[in-house]
């Protein structure tokens, strides 16, 4: 995911629910949908940098041999400073960016068919 073009928010922003919830229906269903979105998020974004600090992990144990990498603190800093994954996950369900489906109201259609 490239992180560079979201347009998410960087800070909350006050949202109307129900508003946002017309197109589900359901404010609780809206919100499980948000939040699934907002885990996978986040732990594609753990991964990648767990994979990029990977790079710099000393497998050495002697304490004396501490020291600062620039290149790590820049990294650590860059993912600091994006949107939260909920953040992402919100605007991400406000463009019609997230598939989502239901498989019991599926089921309850193909039923009443």
């Amino acid at each position: 995911m490239d992180y560079k073009k979201i347009n998410a928010p960087l800070t909350t922003v006050t949202r109307d629910v129900t508003a946002m919830s017309e197109e589900v229906g359901n404010v609780y269903e809206m919100v499980k949908i948000i939040a699934k979105r907002a885990n996978q998020i986040s732990a594609e974004m753990k991964s990648e940098l767990d994979k990029k600090l990977s790079e710099f992990a000393s497998y050495n144990d002697n304490i004396e041999e501490v020291f600062e990498n620039r290149e790590q603190i820049e990294i650590s800093r860059f993912y600091e400073k994006l949107p939260k994954p909920t953040l992402i996950a919100t605007q991400e369900f406000i463009e019609d960016k997230i598939y989502y489906r239901n498989p019991l109201a599926d089921n309850k259609a193909s039923k009443a068919e």
